[in-house]
């Protein structure tokens, strides 16, 4: 039972995580194709929020990664090892009910 609760857990924060990661993509889209200026009180505190969040979780992973120039691979890496997590957890939480 304590897996399932970990693995329910565990769910839940990396759903938020992939989300933000997903609006941190998306808003550096729009903020680099001039769809929405940086000037702006509110796009500049999401994405000072979203960075403020994420970078702790992105900084170690940016570190071991190699250089790729302008293209970040880190979001995606980040994606891929929580979801690993995830089905680790779950396949425990599987096997100790």
């Amino acid at each position: 039972m304590l897996f399932y609760t970990l693995f329910e857990i565990v769910g839940y924060l990396v759903s938020i995580i992939v989300m933000l990661v997903i609006v941190q993509f998306v808003l550096s889209l729009l903020i680099s194709f001039n769809v929405v200026n940086m000037s702006n009180q509110f796009v500049d505190a999401i994405w000072r929020a979203v960075n403020a969040l994420l970078d702790p979780i992105l900084s170690p992973i940016r570190k071991i990664m190699p250089n790729t120039g302008a293209l970040d691979l880190s979001p995606l890496v980040l994606i891929i090892g929580l979801e690993v997590l995830r089905i680790i957890l779950k396949n425990l939480a599987v096997s100790t009910m």
